[in-house]
């Protein structure tokens, strides 16, 4: 995956965790004292998110990580290119 593919894809998960954080009306604060991670650094895409970490806030905002993670290739434009079978 390209350099333009990761930040289109960290771009869109730093969109989605904002947008959960502000239908249910947390605050940075609320988050950090929840969870003991640093949102505000995620969501302005000054440190990227692994995996553990995108799962437990997906816990607390009571969402899974599947339903976070549909379509995301479609919507970052990250999708990977077909494989073509050998002639």
């Amino acid at each position: 995956m390209g350099d333009r593919n990761t930040s289109s894809l960290l771009q869109e998960i730093a969109r989605r965790l904002k947008a959960l954080r502000e239908s249910q009306q947390r605050t940075l604060q609320e988050v950090y004292d929840a969870t003991g991670i640093h949102i505000a650094r995620i969501e302005a895409r000054r440190q990227n998110v692994t995996l553990a970490t995108l799962a437990a806030l997906c816990q607390y905002y009571h969402t899974s990580l599947s339903d976070f993670l549909l379509d995301i290739e479609q919507v970052a434009d990250t999708s990977f290119p077909s494989e073509k079978p050998d002639a």
